[in-house]
């Protein structure tokens, strides 16, 4: 196992009802912004269980933050932040209204460099920041994990990048997996398969004899496999234990315990980036795309782990190893169509006259050297795209 440093400070707040904590979490004289979405929190209950929660608090709103949420939406947050003096953030939504909140409290603070100010070097120069809003969240869509992580992703003109810091993880996080009743199928899919893939990312490498941190993974791969197919059938699909356990797999997928002491790959989340930057396809969808052709064009390197994981995970034991690791691919990309959602480019109705611009993304952004190995170069990239096709 390789040496680590784990923390995560995150008060989590699990279970119906929840949202009321949100009363005592924040500092009756703070000046909050209350970050939201589209606007569905409106409809399904939570923005008047989150209003009622503030109502000792001085509040205000800002929505429209978008799915991959982007710097010039973000950026007009800070308009109403100097306005009203903003001293703490309310997030509450998605991973997208999580991240964004993320970038916001970040931005409503940074100095800058000898180069300027501009907040959008934290991410395009993974500018440090010394600085950031204090961030409480409420999630309504379980799937990234970002609401009890350091680490959010913002879009700009295109360009999909990511930023990490200690600074922007929420002081606490309520997940009351009765607002996920409201969700629609499409999104169940995605969350259920980006849980799956952050778990995938930090599993999937190389052993380090990590044998904790592996029981781990496989059995959250193992509860998104059976409950996810459940939060999509009609019989089961409003069952609340099988909200709660997908809930709690996705945020303990990232939140830092899972990954502690073993090596990480995420080259389908660097690869996939670029899919949603070009494209503007969901992100969960470029990862169910791209994790089965990293998965065959890297068997050779994931060979012990692939074998682990087609035994441990889909009790895979006859045959030889090239038979098992093909069939426990295979059964990867069933799962994920059971949770319809793409596995080829084809099904995006993307083709090899696209491949070219991802990897000229992919080269702008430096991500040339990818993988847990650092060895998964722009041309190992373009075979995984291809195996995509």
């Amino acid at each position: 196992m390789l040496n680590f440093s784990f923390q995560n400070p995150t008060r989590i707040h699990f279970g119906e009802g929840q949202i009321a904590a949100i009363s005592h979490e924040i500092p009756l004289d703070a000046r909050v912004l209350l970050v939201y979405g589209g606007g569905s929190i409106k409809s399904n209950g939570v923005y008047q269980q989150v209003s009622d929660a503030l109502t000792e608090h001085t509040w205000f709103e800002f929505s429209g933050i978008e799915p991959n949420p982007t710097y010039d939406t973000l950026m007009q947050a800070q308009t109403i932040i100097k306005a009203e003096n903003i001293d703490y953030l309310l997030a509450v939504g998605g991973g997208s209204v999580v991240d964004g909140a993320k970038f916001i409290a970040a931005a409503a603070l940074y100095e800058g460099n000898s180069e300027g100010n501009d907040p959008w070097d934290i991410l395009a120069k993974q500018q440090a920041f010394t600085k950031a809003l204090p961030i409480g969240a409420v999630l309504t869509l379980p799937a990234t994990g970002s609401e009890s992580n350091g680490n959010s992703v913002v879009t700009r003109d295109g360009n999909k990048l990511p930023f990490s810091s200690p600074l922007v993880r929420p002081l606490f996080a309520v997940l009351d997996p009765g607002v996920t009743l409201s969700l629609s199928d499409r999104q169940i899919g995605n969350g259920v398969v980006d849980a799956f893939i952050h778990t995938i990312e930090q599993y999937l490498t190389y052993s380090v004899n990590g044998k904790v941190q592996d029981r781990f993974s496989e059995g959250l791969l193992q509860t998104l496999i059976e409950e996810g197919p459940k939060a999509l059938a009609p019989a089961t699909n409003g069952d609340l234990e099988v909200r709660a356990n997908i809930m709690w797999s996705a945020t303990m997928a990232l939140n830092g315990l899972i990954g502690a002491g073993v090596p990480q790959d995420w080259s389908t989340h660097m690869i996939g980036h670029e899919l949603t930057g070009a494209f503007g396809i969901d992100h969960a969808r470029t990862l169910s795309i791209v994790l089965p052709a990293v998965m065959k064009v890297r068997k050779e390197q994931k060979r012990e782990k692939l074998l682990q994981y087609a035994a441990r995970v889909w009790q895979i034991t006859d045959g030889d190893d090239n038979a098992r690791i093909d069939k426990a691919i295979s059964l990867t990309e069933e799962f994920f169509e059971t949770m319809q959602v793409p596995t080829r480019l084809s099904h995006v109705d993307l083709g090899s006259k696209d491949i070219d611009l991802l990897i000229e993304r992919l080269e702008q952004h430096g991500m040339t050297a990818l993988g847990e190995n650092d060895d998964i170069t722009l041309a190992i990239s373009r075979k995984i795209l291809t195996q995509a096709l």
